[in-house]
């Protein structure tokens, strides 16, 4: 038996930052770092059909903005309703960087490794792809690494945007 957790075999494909304003930081990272285009989704029921939070059936909501740093994705969350592991950060630490993704290609067997390394599934979500495919799971690692990691399995395709930010600027929406 394989007793190493592998979900970092593949990097790091996303870093995510909880923030105070999303509309102010995406123009900020625009105009400051010429960082986009941006694309904003609001996370919340019936967009993702299933969330649970500390192992139960929740109904949390948070606006994300999304691009790219290079080849890294950068995910920018805005807290908004219910409790959540972002609202949580925030009353313990501030805003900052909350968590680090890795992309999984089965979330199930992901999520099966991580409980046999000792992990547990502190928030997640699925349904949000245009077939109803799509998951997020968030592992309870921070005491042991310093951070949350995100476990993440992308949808084969992805809704479309609300907005892209800057509104001139045309690109694929295959996001997250």
């Amino acid at each position: 038996m394989n007793n190493k957790l592998g979900i970092l075999k593949g990097g790091i494909a996303q870093i995510a930052l909880v923030v105070k304003d999303l509309e102010k930081t995406v123009e900020n990272y625009w105009k400051i770092f010429g960082i986009g285009p941006w694309h904003f989704y609001t996370y919340e029921k019936p967009f993702v059909k299933n969330m649970t939070y500390m192992g139960e059936d929740a109904d949390y909501s948070m606006r994300i903005a999304l691009s790219y740093f290079g080849p890294m994705r950068i995910e920018l969350i805005e807290v908004k309703e219910g409790n959540s592991i972002y609202k949580d950060f925030v009353e313990e630490k501030g805003y900052g960087v909350q968590h680090l993704g890795v992309l999984v290609d089965d979330m199930q067997s992901a999520i099966h490794q991580a409980e046999e390394m000792g992990f547990t599934v502190i928030q997640d979500g699925s349904g949000f792809g245009l077939n109803g495919d799509g998951h997020y799971a968030y592992l309870d690692s921070e005491d042991d690494f310093g951070v949350t990691f995100e476990l993440i399995e992308r949808p084969d395709e992805k809704k479309e945007p609300e907005k892209i930010y800057p509104p001139d600027i045309k690109q694929d929406a295959k996001q997250k």
